[in-house]
Formats: structure tokens, C-alpha cells, sequence
């Protein structure tokens, strides 16, 4: 803490044991500081320690210290910079960054720099959790199957991360097979408060923070560390020392009363929250959750609810530390010793809340309630997470869907069609039937729900009683059990559950993300050829955080997010239209019909047996190893050079054009003229339709540049594993076979050349473009790249082509990653859209910039064939705007690097 900071003054310390922690006085900076929200407390504090006005600015932390709730976002705007404390990355998203790294040091040294000088400086973790796929199911070894395959598949992979983890300095590589990397992060990496050394020999102490290129990082804001998902191109450059530039946030207090009902789960609750506040309207606001109701949930719980923050639409869903967080961590073995300084400290800096106690309620933009009395068991699909509907609804749900035209609740199944069914022939010589609303894969996987003990022993609760009720699960639906870390593996086999849960096919099938983020592996042919033979809407039900069609599976057109316990429920059910009160699951033994309700374990059932299996020892012994990685792991050979050597052979890393051509002078800012439409695009667009992480189809670009370097179809892996190869990327950019482009008549990956007429695959159309010289937008409706970050979802239609993009509204961490490609993201003025400026796509564009003099948000003139309108640019801050005039965020860096 130099001289140099103007806060200085505001040091504080504390002794304990002989040593010396200091800290920064908040509460002395300001007496309205206890009126401020935690989550603002926390913001407030990383300006204050990092104030060099340079990155930090004295205006940052007066801007803090002022929020209030008259702030509103788009009216009286306020832009600060904030400094995580530390990044986390997973493999699908971290593997492009090691990439970029590797690239930007090839870069700096061709520019005259220093290459060592591109290096981590603040600590990053990157979990490897995304690679593994359910190729085996239902077997007793699945798991060391799936594992084998994972490492064939991804052997140069892991080996090029295995260098990143020695190359640079400030870098841990969490091995695969070691866990999800939020409950990684939530059971081991998370600090809560952060403690580092001083020069003088103290101790310096702080608020845990944390951003990651996952948007699901928002899961460890139930543990009280302030943390959020960026693109991986924002990402890298908070690992290079920047500070992220934000917009202070409005700060909805969403206030739970009362208990939840002793059969309903916290994901029953989370669903419902989602809904809820979906519908309120919480994009690029802080949600912080206070009341008496807070304290009748576990940590679990609340990182449940945390979890699925970016399905709701905020930037954080917070829960302030308090004496139940302290209590998660002694239970996950962090020392008492350590929890006796967090606590102290959070005392000190009144940052340790009392949920009970109203007179620390700070203020709010705005206060909603939910009593946990009014959930019930519900389920959200069949194509969005914030779709809830009550398990008591789903008959008349499900059939109305069916009939509905087109859309996220609607399927236009024609009248004649909605009792089709088909029938095959299994290996064990039965023939089965499918039907509309058949479940086909019932998966219990994701972070959302493997963290937390009581839904994941409930789900073993429920296997026991279903077993010894003799209920059994049709052998074609492809179970799996996926768990979040080692620890869930441990305390279910300690709880005596594990048996049956194999009973029913719920083997371990592997460690990491698998089904909900469309690992899930190949369908039986059988299953395959009977469900599109008949045209059926077949069902994939999954304990996990996204459903959106075309991701879990192409042959599971219905997807439902679930409770572990509704997941085997309707696995045993065969069916999602199935009305659990008046229908049996099943008979037992002596001709009984038995229900749901005979098998499902209350609260209660489930609090005692978690209170007695789930200790310290098991975080101890599971993470005490878990950098050790697997014995193919440690056999990995990697090299000690600091320069990564690039293979013009390998399919998977290959070192990226982004910085070809690129000179120690700024390029020159022009305008757009005379530009294409490549795509022209409905609402809600995310980035699995721009950018898939799932399987690379037989018959796209990326598959033929496949099979022309002799991969064959088994080895192409998924667009995931393969991200740190531009080369496959552009050509799978685009590529779901869900996407809804206006210009051609059939859903699927194509487009239409405009001036010849034909109508090519995206990718060949984009470089027909190209070899004329012409410049590409995309025309847009609503909530365009929603869905989970991913920096490839702007990186490939940069490689594409694409200069701007033209939409009705983005969704946060996407937009940033736009402008952190130089794509220019404009928006229609509101009540405008295509539709009513009559655009149909075809047009030719021209977008007309300044030549200097470039403001947040201002208007710019859009001319198409004729149609002249104005639309916002929406760089929201200069930061953005210094970023575009770089060419993106990562030539601005290496730009610095050599200044």
C-alpha cells in the first residue's frame, strides 16, 4: 500500500498470533457507507486499495461512494473501473486465451518488445471441465471409458494448457477429472477474503473478487465473493493488470421471507426466482438478496441461486457473507485460523451481515419479496431456463406446446400428428414405443445442482426407495450421473446410495460440465431413426442450467431443467407429460401402484443424512491432490520454452491472424460502405447459435476441413475442444442447426449470396464476400449473443467478415466481446426494428462514422438502399471506443506492452 494512493490514511490494522493485518478503514471514508448495498461495499473497496489515479482514478471512488437508489441505468449513467481480484477460466474458453497469450508474445517480439512481459499479474485459475462427453452410459466402467476417450481426444489439448501452466508465471491448471470449475472454485480456489504479503512483512487483507470467462462464475456470489462472467478477450486483459470499465449498477434487493416446504428443493426455488425476475427486468443490474428467509439456506442453496444469475439476466445475484458462509468454510476444510482473520476483518469493514437483522438492510434501487412458503416443485423448459412451470402443470403444458405455433413454447405439431408414435427393437429383444414427449436422456449433470448436497442425496434417497419399490428405468434412455467434484462422489458412496443409483443406470460417467453443455454424447441409432422416422418431439430432462434448443442434444427438440430428483423421477416415468398425482411410476412387488410421493424424501430425511456424511475430511482428502491430475496427466511431456512452438499440422492449436499485419501505430478509422447482410436474425439469438460448442455435423465447412487433413468423423470432437483452432472456428461459426436466418426458407446453418442468388452454407458464403472485397453486417432482434459468454461467438464473425452488427438489444458480456473484436455493435432507437423500416436483408449498407470525436453512445446515420436511419453506437464507455480504434482489446494490449 505505497504513498502514492490518496486513501492511504484510510489503513487500519489489526494484530492476531503476532502478526500484523492491515486493511482499508471503509467505514471512516463516508458515513453514509452503511447505507451503501455489500455488493456496492465491495466495488467501493477494490477502487479505494487500487487508487493510483492512473487505472484507478480518485473520481472512481467518489462515483462509488455516491451510488445511491436514484441512480438509473440509460439516464443518469456512471462509469467506474473495478479490479478483480483475481480470473478463472474453464478449458472450452480458457484454451483461446493460453492461445491469445502464446500469440500476443509472438506478436510483441515481431513488434521489437519483450514477450516475457505478456504474463498473468493477477493469479488465474483455469479448471479443465468442459473436454469430457458421455460417449458411455449405463456401464460400470463408463467412467474410466469416458475419461480414456476424453484424454484421446484432447492429448495436444491438455498438453498445450500443461505448458501455458509452465510458461507463464500467476497460472494453475486444474487437471481433467478433478471437477466442474464452480464448485472447484466454490469448494477450494475461492479465498473469500483475500491475504497477501506486505513488504514490510503484514499481512494485506481484501475482498475476494473474481471475473471469469464462464458466465455461470456468478455461482460464487453465494459465498459472498463478488464475481461475474466477461468475455475471454476482457478477461485477458484484467490477467495483464487492466481494470474492467463498468457502468455502476442499479441494485434490486430481492428480500425471501418465510421456509420452503419440506418437499420442494432449491432448484424448485431457483427456477422460480429466475422466472421472476426475468420477467422483472434485471439485465446489467446487481441483484442482492436479503431477509430473514436468506438464513434458512444453506450455502449450496444459495450459490444454487447465484448459479443461474445469467438466465435471470443480471450481472451478479449476491449474497452478503455472514455467519453461515464462515460455517461453509470450515465445513470445506479452510482453516479455523483463516476464518477467525476473515472474520475479524468483515466485522471491522462491516461487510459481515445479520440476515435477521433489519437495521443493516442498506438501500435499494428498488425491494421485491418472495415468500419461500409459495414454491413448489416446478420444472423450466422446453427451450428456455426462465420458462418455469409447475410439475403439476407439465400434462397440460407439454400438450399445449405441442399444438402452439413455433417458438420458445411452441413446437406446431400438426393435429394429425400429435399421437404419432414409433416402435424398434432393443438389444435385450423387447420392442419399445416413442411418442411425443418420450425421455430420451435424463442427465443428472451441471454445477447448479452437483453442488449441493441436499438435492444430490435427495436424488440418491430417491434411487433407494425407487429400487427397493422394485421401479426400474426403460433400458434406451440415456442416464448419466456427472458430479461437480470428487467430494459428491465420496459422500454419496458414504451415505450408502451409490448402488442404487446404479440400479437405475445413474452411473458416474465423468467429471465435468458433459450433458448441459451438450457433451452428451451419441443417442442409439434405434432411438435416432425412430424419433425423426416419426417427426417426434422427444424429451431430454436435465438437472443443469441451460436448455436452449439444438444444445442438449439434435434429437431432444424438448428440454427440461430439473431438480437430480425430478431428473430420475421422469427417467423412470418415461415420459414429461406424465401427471405424477394421478399417475403411478410403477407397481411394486405385490401389485401396489406406487407414486412419486411414496419415494420422495422430505428436507428433513435429507438434512440428517447431510449432516452426518458430508464433512471436512472428505475437501481434504479430495483437494489436497487435485493438481496432481490423473496418471495420463502426469506423463504428459511438455517443453520449457517461453515461445510456444506452433504445428501448421495441428487440427486443434494454431496460432491466430488476429495480430498479422498489425503496427506500433493505430489504424486509420473509417466508415462502413457498401456492406452485405450475412445474416438476418430474429430475437433471442444466443451464443450457441453463433458460436456451438457441440458437435461437429458430417456435413459443414468444419468437417470438410477436417476430412481433407484425413480426421475421420470419430475424431472430430466437438466445436469446444477445438477453439483453440481459428481455422475450424470460423468455419463453425454459425453453425447450429437451429438457427433461424430470414434469407433462407429452412432453419439450418445457411444463407443466401445476395448478388448471385445462391444459397451457400454461412461460412462459404462469407468467404465468396471476402474475395470481393465486401464488407459484412448482421441485422437482428432482441437479447442478440444471450446465452453463456463465449469469446468465439465475436472472434468468428470478426473472421468472418463482419464489421457491425445491427440489433433491437445485446446481452451484456456479448457486447463487450463485439467491441473487444473491433465489430461495431449498433442499436435500433427504441420502437424501431426492421420489421418497421421495412428491412428485409437484402439491402446494401452503409454506416457512416466520424472521423474523430467518437462519444459513448451516440447516433450514427445507416443507409439501406434508400432507407435512411439513426441507430446508437453502442460503445458504452471510452474505454470501449479506445478499444475499437485499436482494432480490439487484445492490439490495444500488446500496443501498451510496447510502450
Amino acid at each position: 500500500m505505497s504513498g502514492a494512493n490518496p486513501f492511504a490514511q484510510f489503513e487500519k490494522s489489526f494484530n492476531q498470533a503476532g502478526t500484523t493485518y492491515k486493511y482499508f478503514d471503509l467505514v471512516s471514508i463516508d458515513s453514509k457507507y452503511d447505507q451503501l448495498p455489500y455488493s456496492i461495499r465491495v466495488l467501493l473497496e477494490s477502487a479505494v486499495r487500487n487508487c493510483d489515479n492512473f487505472h484507478i482514478l480518485e473520481k472512481d471512488v467518489q462515483s462509488i461512494l455516491g451510488w445511491s437508489p436514484a441512480l438509473k441505468q440509460g439516464s443518469n449513467d456512471v462509469e467506474v473501473s473495478f479490479k478483480p481480484a483475481r480470473v478463472i477460466l474453464q478449458d472450452f474458453t480458457g484454451v483461446p486465451a493460453v492461445v491469445d497469450f502464446a500469440a500476443m508474445r509472438d506478436a510483441v517480439l515481431d513488434l521489437g518488445g519483450n514477450p516475457e512481459k505478456i504474463n498473468p499479474i493477477c493469479p488465474a485459475d483455469l479448471v479443465i471441465d468442459h473436454s469430457v462427453q458421455v460417449d458411455f452410459a449405463r456401464v460400470p466402467d463408463a467412467l474410466s471409458k469416458n475419461q480414456t476417450l476424453e484424454f484421446e481426444r484432447n492429448k495436444e489439448r491438455f498438453t498445450f494448457l500443461k505448458w501455458g501452466a509452465k510458461a507463464f508465471n500467476n497460472m494453475l491448471i486444474v487437471p481433467p477429472g478433478s471437477g466442474i470449475v464452480h464448485q472447484v472454485n466454490l469448494e477450494y480456489l475461492a479465498r473469500v477474503v483475500f491475504e497477501n504479503d506486505a513488504t514490510d512483512g503484514s499481512k494485506i487483507l481484501y475482498p475476494d473478487s473474481v471475473v471469469g470467462t464462464d458466465s455461470h462464475t456468478t455461482m460464487i456470489n453465494g459465498l459472498g465473493v463478488l464475481g461475474w462472467g466477461v468475455g475471454g478477450i476482457e478477461a485477458e486483459a484484467v490477467m495483464l493488470g487492466q481494470s474492467i470499465s463498468m457502468l455502476l449498477p442499479e441494485v434490486i434487493g430481492y428480500k425471501l421471507v418465510g421456509k420452503l416446504s419440506p418437499l420442494v428443493t432449491s432448484t424448485d426455488l431457483v427456477l422460480t426466482i429466475t422466472k421472476h425476475l426475468r420477467q422483472l427486468g434485471v439485465v446489467g443490474k446487481f441483484v442482492e438478496f436479503y431477509g430473514p428467509g436468506v438464513a434458512e439456506l444453506s450455502i449450496a442453496d444459495r450459490a444454487t441461486i447465484s448459479n443461474m444469475c445469467p438466465e435471470y439476466g443480471a450481472t451478479v445475484g449476491y449474497f452478503p457473507i455472514d455467519e453461515n458462509t464462515l460455517g461453509y468454510m470450515k465445513q470445506t476444510n479452510r482453516s479455523e485460523k483463516k476464518i477467525d482473520i476473515i472474520r475479524e476483518y468483515l466485522k471491522a469493514t462491516q461487510q459481515l451481515r445479520d440476515y435477521a437483522d433489519a437495521a443493516q438492510d442498506p438501500k435499494f434501487t428498488q425491494s421485491i419479496t418472495l415468500d419461500l412458503a409459495t414454491v413448489v416443485t416446478s420444472v423450466s423448459g422446453p427451450k428456455r431456463p426462465h420458462d418455469r412451470v409447475s410439475v403439476s402443470d407439465m400434462p397440460e403444458d407439454f400438450k399445449s406446446c405441442l399444438s402452439s405455433p413455433v417458438g420458445f413454447k411452441g413446437f406446431a405439431i400438426a393435429p394429425e400428428a400429435r399421437a404419432a408414435f414409433g416402435e424398434f427393437q432393443w438389444d435385450d429383444g423387447k420392442t419399445y414405443k416413442l411418442q411425443h414427449g418420450s425421455v430420451v436422456i435424463a442427465a443428472i449433470t451441471s454445477c447448479t445442482n452437483t453442488s449441493n448436497p441436499s438435492v444430490m442425496l435427495g436424488a440418491g434417497m430417491l434411487a433407494k426407495k425407487a429400487v427397493e419399490k422394485g421401479l426400474t428405468i426403460l433400458p434406451y434412455v440415456k442416464t448419466s450421473l456427472s458430479p461437480g467434484s470428487g467430494v459428491v462422489t465420496y459422500y454419496l458412496k458414504e451415505s450408502g446410495v451409490i448402488p442404487y443409483l446404479e440400479k437405475l443406470g445413474f452411473d458416474i460417467v465423468g467429471y465435468g460440465c458433459m450433458t448441459c453443455i451438450g457433451n452428451s454424447g451419441p443417442l442409439d441409432e434405434n432411438v435416432v431413426n425412430t424419433i425423426e422416422k416419426n417427426g417426434l418431439v422427444c424429451a431430454g430432462v436435465l438437472s443443469g442450467n441451460r436448455n436452449f434448443e439444438g444444445r442438449i442434444h439434435p434429437n431432444t427438440r424438448a428440454n427440461y431443467l430439473a431438480s437430480p430428483l425430478l431428473v430420475i423421477a421422469y427417467a423412470i416415468a418415461g415420459r414429461v407429460d406424465i401427471d405424477f398425482e394421478k399417475e403411478p411410476l410403477g407397481v411394486d412387488a405385490n401389485g401396489k401402484n406406487v407414486f412419486l410421493r411414496d419415494i420422495w424424501p422430505t428436507r428433513n430425511e435429507i438434512q440428517e443424512v447431510e449432516n452426518k456424511h458430508v464433512i471436512p475430511a472428505m475437501f481434504q482428502e479430495v483437494y489436497s491432490k487435485i493438481e496432481l491430475g490423473s496418471e495420463d496427466w502426469q506423463t504428459l511431456q511438455v517443453s520449457d520454452g517461453k515461445l510456444f512452438s506452433w504445428s501448421n499440422d495441428s487440427t486443434y492449436i494454431k496460432r491466430p491472424p488476429f495480430f498479422e499485419g498489425m503496427t506500433r501505430d493505430l489504424p486509420k478509422q473509417q466508415s462502413i460502405q457498401k456492406a452485405r447482410c450475412l445474416l438476418f436474425l430474429g430475437d433471442s439469438v444466443t451464443t450457441d447459435h453463433i458460436s456451438p460448442a457441440g458437435s461437429i455435423a458430417r456435413n459443414s465447412p468444419a468437417a470438410r476441413f477436417l476430412s481433407d487433413r484425413s480426421i475421420t468423423p470419430r475424431d472430430f470432437n466437438s466445436y469446444g475442444s477445438r477453439r483453440g483452432n481459428d481455422a475450424i472456428m470460423s468455419r463453425g461459426t454459425f453453425a447450429n442447426i437451429r438457427l433461424v436466418n430470414k434469407l433462407v426458407t429452412k432453419t439450418g446453418p445457411r444463407t443466401v449470396h445476395i448478388p448471385s442468388q445462391e444459397e451457400l452454407d454461412i461460412f462459404d458464403a462469407a468467404e465468396r464476400y471476402r474475395e470481393e472485397g465486401t464488407p459484412l453486417v448482421l441485422v437482428v432482434g432482441k437479447d442478440y449473443g444471450s446465452g453463456s459468454s463465449r469469446d468465439w461467438a465475436a472472434k468468428g464473425p470478426f473472421l468472418l467478415g463482419v464489421k457491425a452488427v445491427i440489433a433491437e438489444s445485446y446481452e451484456r458480456i456479448h457486447r463487450s466481446n463485439l467491441v473487444g473484436m473491433g465489430i461495431i455493435p449498433l442499436q435500433f432507437l427504441p420502437g424501431q426494428s426492421a420489421e418497421t423500416l421495412n428491412l428485409n436483408g437484402r439491402e446494401l449498407y452503409n454506416i457512416s462514422l466520424p472521423e474523430s470525436g467518437l462519444k459513448p453512445g451516440q447516433k450514427v446515420q445507416v443507409e439501406a438502399d434508400g432507407t435512411v436511419f439513426e441507430a446508437i453506437l453502442r460503445f458504452d464507455t471510452e474505454v470501449d471506443i479506445t478499444y475499437y480504434r485499436n482494432g480490439g482489446i487484445l492490439n490495444y494490449m500488446i500496443r501498451k506492452m510496447l510502450s
